[in-house]
C-alpha cells in the first residue's frame, strides 16, 4: 500500500465513498456513477466549501483545524478511533477525556436519520449547537452561517453584558414557562460542570455568565442540579404565524448530546402549520 492511499486526502476519499446518501438522510436522486456520496453532499453536510473538500482530497489543504475536523468526522459518521485517526492525520491531537464531545457516533446518527423532515437538532453537554436537519432549519433557520461559538443556547438564553447580542436562529422561540426553562437550563449546565471538571470550553462559559448576566449568576448560586426533558414552545414562524410545538429532549448518557425535537399533535391546526413551515423550505 502506497503512502497516498493511507494520507489525509485518501482517507476521506475512502469513507465518503462508503456512504450512500440514504446513509445520511439524503435523497437518492438520479442515476450515480459511484454509490458514495458527492463531494457536494459532504460538503453540505460539513458545512463546509466544496471547494475546501476538493483541497482536501487532493493533499493541496494539509492542516485543517480541528473544527473542520470535528465537522467531517459527524459528516461522515465515523467511529470514535476512526475519529481520532482522522485528527492524526491532520496533525492535530484527538479531544482527550473527560472533555465535553462534539462527536456524534453512528448509532445516533442512524436514528437522526430516520427522523425523517421532523425538526431535530444535536447539542453538546454545554448546549452547543452541533447538528440539525433541514426540517429544523425550516422551521427555526439555518444556523450554518453563524460561527460554531455563538452556536448556543445558554449565550442566547443569558446574554452577557457589554457584549453583542448571540442568537442562532432567525426565528423568535417563546417558551411556555421560561422560568422552569431558564432553571433547568442552568441545572443541566450544573450537572455537566461536574462530570467535566477540567473542560476548559465549559470552565470559560460559567465564569463568563456568571459575571456578566445576573439573571444566571442568581440561578447559578441556587446550586439545583438537573436536567431539561420536555417544554412547550411558539414559533413566530414569519411565513404561518405562531405554532404551538412539545419540545422534547433526550439525552445519551455516554455523550450528554441532547437530541431536541420538535412536534405537534397529528391532526392539529398546530401540526398543520408545522408541515406548511417546512414546506416553506430553509430561511
Amino acid at each position: 500500500m502506497s503512502e497516498d492511499e493511507t494520507s489525509l486526502g485518501a482517507t476521506i476519499r475512502a469513507w465518503r465513498d462508503r456512504l450512500t446518501p440514504a446513509d445520511v438522510g439524503l435523497p437518492g436522486g438520479r442515476a450515480r456513477r459511484a454509490a458514495g456520496l458527492r463531494r457536494e453532499e459532504l460538503a453540505e453536510l460539513a458545512g463546509i466549501s466544496v471547494d475546501y473538500v476538493v483541497r482536501l482530497e487532493q493533499g493541496r489543504a494539509t492542516t485543517p483545524s480541528a473544527q473542520i475536523i470535528s465537522a467531517l468526522a459527524r459528516a461522515l459518521r465515523l467511529s470514535v478511533p476512526e475519529r481520532d485517526h482522522l485528527y492524526a492525520l491532520s496533525g492535530l491531537r484527538p479531544p482527550p477525556d473527560g472533555m465535553i464531545s462534539d462527536h456524534i457516533p453512528p448509532g445516533i446518527q442512524r436514528v437522526l436519520t430516520r427522523l425523517g423532515d421532523t425538526p431535530v437538532s444535536v447539542f453538546t453537554a454545554d448546549w452547543r449547537l452541533i447538528w440539525w436537519n433541514r426540517g429544523w432549519a425550516a422551521l427555526l433557520g439555518d444556523p450554518s452561517g453563524i460561527v460554531p461559538e455563538d452556536r448556543s443556547l445558554v449565550k442566547a438564553r443569558f446574554p452577557v453584558r457589554d457584549a453583542p447580542a448571540v442568537q442562532f436562529t432567525t426565528v423568535r422561540i417563546a417558551a411556555q414557562n421560561r422560568e422552569a426553562s431558564d432553571r433547568a437550563i442552568v441545572a443541566d449546565l450544573r450537572r455537566a460542570s461536574a462530570r467535566y471538571p477540567g473542560d476548559p470550553r465549559l470552565a470559560t462559559l460559567i465564569r463568563r455568565l456568571a459575571d456578566g448576566n445576573e439573571r444566571f449568576a442568581a440561578l447559578w448560586r441556587e446550586g439545583a442540579v438537573g436536567g431539561h426533558a420536555e417544554d412547550r414552545k411558539t414559533i413566530r414562524h414569519p411565513d404561518v404565524g405562531d405554532i404551538t410545538v412539545d419540545c422534547d429532549v433526550l439525552s445519551d448518557t455516554d455523550t450528554d448530546l441532547k437530541i431536541v425535537i420538535y412536534t405537534a399533535a397529528p391532526g392539529s391546526e398546530n401540526a398543520t402549520k408545522l408541515a406548511l413551515a417546512l414546506v416553506a423550505g430553509v430561511r
